[in-house]
């Protein structure tokens, strides 16, 4: 009993994450397509933006650096080389 305890808390903070993703990634993309201002990337600057603010939350700068990295790195095999999703 006390392991489906467990998972089921488990479950529900994997959702509030990715819920929260979700919700930054939808905002951005809605900013992206009303952006009054075309020569400022929106993602350049949420990304810088998000890093710094993940800095200010104490996350160390080696964390950061490293998971935007693995990210990078990882996207190819997540979007089958296809430069935007179809």
């Amino acid at each position: 009993m006390n392991e489906q305890l467990n998972q089921a808390t488990h479950d529900e903070w994997q959702t509030q994450l990715y819920e929260a993703i979700y919700q930054f990634s939808s905002t951005l993309r809605k900013l992206n397509d009303t952006n009054p201002w075309p020569e400022n990337a929106v993602l350049g600057q949420a990304i810088n933006t998000l890093a710094t603010e993940l800095w200010d939350r104490r996350f160390h700068l080696s964390e950061i650096q490293r998971a935007l990295e693995e990210a990078a790195a990882d996207l190819p095999r997540y979007a089958a080389d296809q430069e935007v999703r179809p």
